[in-house]
């Protein structure tokens, strides 16, 4: 009969914070450089002026996407400490209260009286498991990892400059000597790193793949027609 058991192993996707950080910064690094080239190709003749502004772009995108990331992962720190202090002093000041909200939480799911009762004992046992279970199942936050805000800032800060590159190297000496060649083998390159990005982006969380690299395209192509055409109005 054992020869005939097989193990069924599921397969959840892990590193969501990682990805998301990647798709932050990766998707503002392709679009916002891409329409700032865009838009400096309508009112610009030269390629110096708009690889100069690009690179500025990317610098400063980067550092404020980067601290933004790292601000967030701060806060959500911060935050989990504040409650976790709060759920201690509860736990010492208010412990039948605490034990009633356990109580709320497996009647939710359709426990028994008994089986409640003998879980709380079991719980207000241990203070350290007590407040870890109400962090989870009453607040619903899991413990951050301490180093998530330097590792989202970083994450988010190189894959900016990594997707602010792809639409401005097209302006280099190398790939073009004028700022029109330059755009329309921008638009090319960068047209296909936002539908490969977007189609690999929603693949990893389960979406519909082809939906999501449309998505991508149809934002990032939005965003640079519009300083395209807003450029060359002002510029006359």
């Amino acid at each position: 009969m054992s020869d005939h058991i097989h193990h069924h192993n599921e397969e959840h996707f892990s590193g969501s914070e990682i990805v998301r950080d990647i798709v932050i910064g990766m998707s503002d690094g392709l679009t916002v450089p891409f329409a700032l080239a865009a838009g400096l190709t309508g009112a610009a003749q030269g390629n110096g002026v708009i690889v100069t502004a690009g690179l500025a772009e990317i610098v400063a995108g980067s550092i404020a996407m980067g601290l933004g990331g790292y601000l967030a992962g701060k806060t959500e720190i911060d935050h989990y400490a504040s409650e976790l202090r709060r759920e201690y002093l509860e736990v010492d000041t208010h412990p039948e209260k605490e034990k009633q909200e356990v109580r709320d939480v497996f009647n939710e799911y359709g426990l028994s009286e008994s089986s409640t009762e003998l879980i709380i004992e079991e719980l207000s046992k241990d203070k350290d498991k007590w407040v870890k279970f109400m962090m989870r199942y009453e607040l619903g936050l899991d413990q951050p990892d301490i180093n998530r805000a330097r590792q989202s800032a970083l994450t988010i800060g190189i894959s900016y400059i990594i997707g602010g590159i792809v639409p401005l190297s097209t302006y280099f000496p190398i790939f073009s000597d004028n700022a029109h060649d330059g755009f329309i083998y921008s638009c090319i390159i960068t047209a296909i790193c936002l539908f490969t990005f977007g189609f690999f982006k929603t693949k990893i969380i389960g979406q519909p793949p082809l939906i999501g690299a449309f998505k991508t395209l149809f934002i990032g192509a939005l965003a640079a027609t519009a300083a395209y055409v807003i450029a060359r109005m002002i510029g006359g």
